[in-house]
């Protein structure tokens, strides 16, 4: 029984994975991760009113914020999918399968990013601006030409790893419910891992939970994005040498790491001081300007972002079908 559980959990990853590439996530149908923002903004206001307003209280505050939603994000697919695979196999392959395709998010990272293309193809300057500001949290107010095409660059980069590798591993490690597991981490990092806006001690268990479940997956998704630059060959020794210098420049320990493969591979210089929440931040700059930036460039991002998805499915799933296929 337990195998043709592992084994259905297999097939539902992939099944997921291919909704995905081909639909997306369409707008009217209710996304977990939405509820699980939802779920993170109840406990927030209340535990913001039980634990005093300290530092000690705040940071015990943020600690129970991620254990009960960790809990509650992991227990509750979990839960459905054990009712689906007591009542038949092939009702718990299908929420599987459309548990795992809404944890991906593939699809919709390359057609938000491309509308801030679009709009520059457009001569609209204005509405790049405006789409870009639905995907990064810095003010884009202040950013010219470049700085937003920067920015849709850095953000299809960085969430080549949130967003596409680390949730497609953890789905390999623990099924649709270590998926919904790690978005919650992701999620709660980024609504109240900040050390602004009274987020700094409240928000540091979320930040240092997800810098953690990051770790290995960041790495694995830099390394998969430098063949992803051998594969379209896209600058893959120069990815490598920026990916050496400069993967440890970010506040976090794990964003630099795709970053810096990206500018490698574009021959560009990212990052730079940033605006969030009304606060400059002062950040180096990732990898060297060997040309000008272009919106055409954030169309190669997302192709370097596509190929390290299908080289992670492969590798993941090259690891995963002896065990199942063959070891039992």
């Amino acid at each position: 029984m337990a195998l043709t559980l592992f084994r259905l959990t297999f097939y539902s990853i992939l099944i997921g994975f291919l909704i995905d590439l081909l639909i997306g996530d369409p707008r009217p149908i209710p996304h977990p991760i939405v509820a699980i923002g939802k779920l993170i903004s109840v406990f927030e206001k209340g535990l913001r009113k039980i634990f005093p307003k300290t530092p000690a209280g705040e940071t015990a505050g943020g600690v129970f914020l991620v254990f009960f939603v960790c809990i509650l994000s992991a227990g509750i697919p979990a839960g459905l999918l054990a009712l689906c695979f007591w009542w038949s196999p092939y009702a718990y392959l299908a929420l599987s399968s459309v548990f795992c395709w809404q944890i991906l998010a593939a699809h919709s990272l390359r057609k938000e990013s491309c509308k801030v293309y679009k709009k520059f193809c457009e001569g609209d300057v204005e509405g790049a601006r405006y789409a870009v500001s639905m995907i990064v949290g810095r003010d884009t107010s202040v950013l010219d030409e470049a700085g937003i095409a920067r920015a849709a660059v850095e953000t299809v980069a960085e969430n080549t790893s949130d967003g596409v590798i680390a949730p497609l591993f953890f789905l390999f490690l623990g099924g649709a419910a270590g998926g919904f597991l790690y978005k919650a981490i992701n999620t709660m990092d980024s609504m109240v891992g900040y050390k602004e806006n009274g987020y700094l001690y409240f928000g540091k268990a979320a930040a240092r939970t997800d810098d953690v479940f990051n770790y290995i997956p960041a790495r694995l998704s830099a390394l998969f994005m430098l063949l992803a630059s051998v594969i379209l060959q896209y600058r893959p020794c120069n990815a490598f040498r920026i990916w050496r210098r400069d993967r440890r420049k970010h506040a976090s320990p794990n964003s630099a790491q795709t970053e810096s493969v990206c500018a490698g591979a574009l021959g560009l210089r990212l990052a730079g001081d940033a605006i969030y929440h009304g606060v400059l931040h002062q950040k180096p700059y990732i990898g060297d300007a060997i040309r000008e930036i272009e919106p055409k460039d954030i169309v190669r991002a997302n192709r370097l972002m596509y190929v390290t998805a299908f080289i992670a499915l492969v590798l993941f799933s090259a690891i995963a079908a002896p065990i199942l296929f063959v070891a039992f």
